[in-house]
């Protein structure tokens, strides 16, 4: 559908935010290769983690509420993602991109469970959480993204690219309120997106219409 078609492209976006973000933190050329194999619950490919350098992106967030110029807002969203896909785990950062080019490649079991690592490994980062389910939406599986996406809102109730990809699935499923009040939370953090408008003023209309 034409509005899930947004979220899709928010998500896309951040993960190829994420990917350079990664290979800016490590080189490629002395990236150790991931592994070929699932790697057993019990034993990480990975060490773990260590505690996350909280990001100043309060004062983005801000800047992205107050602008009404889209082309100025798609610049600060863009930042904002950046800094939402970094870690500051460099092991994190390396899942991350290992799970990248799994989803490139079309190796979703291999992406799923280097992104089970991240959250794992640092449950607190809301990005393993979104980009889990993408993958999960991206797998057909509707009903564990909505369960990932309830995990990134916990922890970033302003990730605009969950919300989109909350009123995406909810409009798929013909959930047209809540699809609404998704788009309409949306807004109230990126309120100089065009498409989130339209998308609010169609559903509006849409219910209004069902209502009479």
């Amino acid at each position: 559908m034409r509005y899930f078609r947004l979220s899709s492209l928010i998500l896309a976006a951040t993960l190829a935010a994420s990917s350079a973000l990664a290979q800016s933190i490590v080189p490629e050329t002395t990236l150790p290769a991931p592994p070929t194999t699932t790697a057993p619950q019990s034993t990480p490919v990975a060490p773990p983690a260590g505690p996350r350098t909280p990001k100043p992106i309060d004062s983005l967030f801000e800047a992205l509420k107050r602008e009404r110029n889209p082309e100025r807002a798609r610049g600060i969203a863009s930042q904002i993602i950046a800094d939402l896909n970094d870690s500051g785990s460099a092991t994190v950062n390396l899942l991350m991109q290992w799970a990248a080019a799994a989803i490139k490649e079309k190796r979703n079991a291999a992406a799923l469970d280097f992104l089970d690592q991240v959250t794992v490994l640092d449950p607190g980062y809301p990005e393993g959480w979104n980009r889990r389910a993408t993958l999960h939406y991206t797998m057909g599986n509707a009903r564990k993204s909505m369960a990932d996406i309830a995990e990134v809102l916990k922890r970033e109730p302003r990730h605009f690219g969950a919300l989109a990809g909350m009123a995406g699935i909810l409009m798929e499923t013909g959930k047209d309120e809540l699809a609404l009040k998704a788009w309409e939370d949306y807004l109230t953090i990126y309120p100089a997106d065009r498409d989130a408008q339209e998308a609010v003023a169609k559903l509006s209309e849409k219910i209004a219409g069902n209502r009479t």
